[in-house]
């Protein structure tokens, strides 16, 4: 099962991959990007596609453990509060 989970993955990203590079092939013009009051250079849109991706890509991976800490705290204060009020019968 878990090889074909992963298997799904590779074909997900290997898919988002060729549509990022077609678009950014079919796009080559030169665009700005503003921010506030900033402006960078022109660069292609296929590059701000890349990086655009890379960064979520790195943050989601750097964030993904402290989710996962956060929830599991959850799930065992849950699972603790279930025990302490299961009621016996004698």
């Amino acid at each position: 099962m878990k090889t074909l989970a992963n298997l799904l993955i590779s074909i997900v990203v290997a898919l988002w991959v060729v549509g990022t590079a077609i678009l950014a092939v079919q796009n080559a013009e030169p665009v700005s990007l503003r921010f506030l009051t900033f402006q960078s250079i022109q660069i292609p849109v296929g590059l701000v596609l890349a990086f655009s991706a890379g960064v979520g890509i790195i943050g989601v991976a750097l964030l993904q453990p402290l989710w996962g800490l956060a929830g599991s705290n959850e799930r065992n204060s849950e699972s603790d509060d279930t025990e302490f009020f299961v009621d016996e019968e004698f």
